[in-house]
């Protein structure tokens, strides 16, 4: 301990009376800066919990004006239905009981009609019943006309009676609770539940992936941002835990993103001729070509077989155990592959524009695809080319609407339900193999461009072009 000495006193007492002035000193020293430290922090810590008082409570009205709107959104899309219906009454034709004056008026009141147990046979049908089953070639049945009247009606049978049924009159899905991510900056590209739904993966077209989880109780908090340098066109979870991440980006890069680690684990370049330009999403697909990439050493393990001069893929779905994969492509084919063997082992011709979306159902029993002309199909496996169920979404997702995005499916982990990304603010929920009516989404503020089904829970995620994500769980 320094001291200060005083001549004229005595060394004990010198040292003892400066020993206790130093001690003063410096207890005076550090109350002085202890005052000055605490006069800085407390209205620093004042103004920081000022500010996240501040972030909640815009957090809070964001939340209602995105209620509000929604709620807004609904009452105009009523307004409309019954402007629409009293349009409807007002020209006096009841299309349930119209009487037809002559077989050649019916033929033409009815060309673009689904009418049960009438089929024609397509070159599409014909195709692939040569190919897979001669037998069944008389089975194999679909309708190759202009459905005019199928884009605004879906019929369906129900104990023997003809239900007249308008996208418009879907009734809204009843919430149990819904989370909306505000964490993005551009329109949503991709969203994605991880294999157990607890994280959520989406991406934007600023080129950044966000990993963050949801809460019905708390904000959706985000634990993880990527930054690719690209649009992010696609994102994929490993099936069997929630580790690890694929992102595909418009340049042809693919990237791995482990979650446990928080880092990019893999960084690989797919090609350079990829993608190509184009005016529409289908043109600038780029070139046709399947690679299989080990996911260890991350090094391209074969490219399976297309053909000569294959068009480009669109989109691919494996199998419960990854043993098989189906492929769609902008020819409208739907390609089946053996993944052991490396082989192409069926394919059909399913629409007659390019596919957009394609995935198994839910026994693996049949392949559901959706084609830029808004149509839907669920195609048998047992009875190749056999059309178990479809309807036509074109009101939502139009061909004019894939001039900008693909439009893509998602199902259910029952497989009894189909949501479908749309063009504009709801989208539509399908009964898979059902006579109920469909059902409408929530209303964003502008198209939705991304969704998907929790894996085990009656919850859905939509992604929108009004930067936002939402989760939502269904009554």
């Amino acid at each position: 301990m320094p001291y200060i000495t005083s001549p004229s006193l005595d060394p004990q007492f010198r040292v003892y009376f400066s020993k206790e002035w130093s001690d003063t000193l410096i207890l005076s020293f550090r109350n002085f800066l202890s005052g000055i430290f605490n006069g800085l922090r407390i209205p620093a810590l004042l103004k920081i919990s000022t500010e996240k008082n501040t972030i909640k409570c815009l957090k809070n009205d964001i939340k209602q004006l995105n209620n509000k709107l929604s709620e807004l959104q609904a009452l105009l899309e009523m307004k409309e239905a019954e402007i629409s219906q009293l349009r409807r009454n007002n020209t006096g034709v009841d299309l349930g009981n119209m009487n037809v004056p002559n077989t050649s008026a019916a033929d033409s009141s009815l060309e673009g009609q689904d009418m049960p147990g009438v089929f024609e046979e397509s070159a599409a049908s014909r195709s692939a019943a040569q190919v897979f089953d001669s037998q069944s070639s008389s089975s194999v049945k679909s309708s190759t006309r202009d459905e005019k009247l199928h884009k605004s009606f879906q019929i369906s049978n129900a104990e023997n009676e003809q239900i007249l049924v308008t996208e418009d009159d879907f009734p809204e899905v009843k919430v149990d609770f819904q989370e909306t991510f505000l964490g993005h900056n551009s329109s949503i590209s991709c969203c994605r539940f991880s294999a157990s739904g607890s994280n959520v993966a989406s991406s934007s077209v600023d080129g950044t992936v966000r990993i963050w989880t949801y809460d019905s109780s708390t904000p959706s908090s985000k634990n993880a941002t990527i930054y690719c340098g690209s649009e992010v066109s696609a994102l994929s979870w490993e099936c069997r835990s929630d580790r690890l991440l694929l992102i595909g980006t418009a340049n042809g890069g693919i990237k791995a993103w482990n979650a446990d680690a928080k880092r990019v684990v893999c960084d690989l370049s797919t090609s350079k001729d990829f993608p190509r330009p184009g005016s529409t999403i289908f043109d600038r697909t780029g070139f046709a070509s399947l690679t299989v990439w080990h996911m260890k050493t991350w090094k391209p393990l074969t490219v399976l077989p297309l053909g000569e001069d294959p068009p480009a893929i669109t989109s691919v779905c494996f199998n419960h155990n990854g043993k098989i994969l189906a492929a769609s492509a902008t020819d409208g084919m739907i390609h089946m592959f053996d993944m052991s063997a490396g082989l192409q082992i069926t394919g059909w011709p399913a629409h007659d524009s390019p596919v957009s979306s394609v995935l198994f159902g839910p026994a693996e029993t049949s392949i559901f695809s959706l084609g830029s002309d808004g149509k839907i199909f669920e195609w048998s496996l047992h009875n190749q080319g056999q059309i178990l169920w479809s309807r036509d979404c074109s009101r939502f997702c139009s061909p004019e609407s894939f001039n900008k995005r693909m439009h893509e499916i998602s199902l259910d982990s029952d497989g009894k339900r189909l949501l479908v990304t749309s063009g504009l603010v709801r989208a539509p929920i399908y009964q898979v193999q059902g006579h109920e009516s469909g059902l409408r989404t929530l209303a964003h503020s502008s198209s939705i461009t991304s969704v998907d089904w929790h894996p085990t829970l009656p919850m859905y995620i939509t992604g929108s072009a009004d930067n936002s994500v939402r989760v939502t769980s269904i009554v």
